[in-house]
């Protein structure tokens, strides 16, 4: 089995959080005036659709590695849906421009890059969460 951690601290003098993995940072908050968000940073919708949306762009040029395909552009959308209480994504849709270097049809190069998105797969299947003090 492989895992992935990631770290949280509070960054002080704000309410924001700031998250790392390795050399890797990004901060996390709520819009400004919510709940002492400042819009520092991405909120936690936001980031599940980069997630889904990132992990998806990295598999686009996996698939394009394995499939021999040179990949020229690569523009993807997420549009997560959120409802209920508590609060829950619902579903999410991805709209996605692949073009290849050559101009070929990238049709098969999108969908074997679906059919392995780890994100996206992942989220469909769903799977626990657990939660530790300490």
């Amino acid at each position: 089995m492989i895992s992935s951690t990631v770290e949280l601290r509070n960054v002080a003098g704000t309410e924001a959080a700031l998250g790392w993995a390795g050399s890797h940072t990004l901060v996390v908050d709520r819009p400004e005036g919510k709940a002492g968000g400042q819009g520092l940073g991405f909120n936690g919708a936001q980031l599940l659709a980069l997630a889904i949306g990132g992990c998806f762009c990295n598999d686009l040029r996996y698939a394009g590695h394995e499939m021999g395909i040179a990949i020229d552009e690569i523009a993807v959308q997420v549009t997560l849906q959120l409802d209920g209480f508590p609060l829950v994504a619902v579903g999410a849709d991805l709209a996605v421009v692949c073009k290849a270097a050559d101009g070929s049809d990238t049709a098969a190069l999108i969908e074997r890059a679906r059919s392995v998105c780890t994100v996206a797969n992942s989220v469909a299947r769903g799977f626990p969460v657990t939660f530790r003090i300490g």
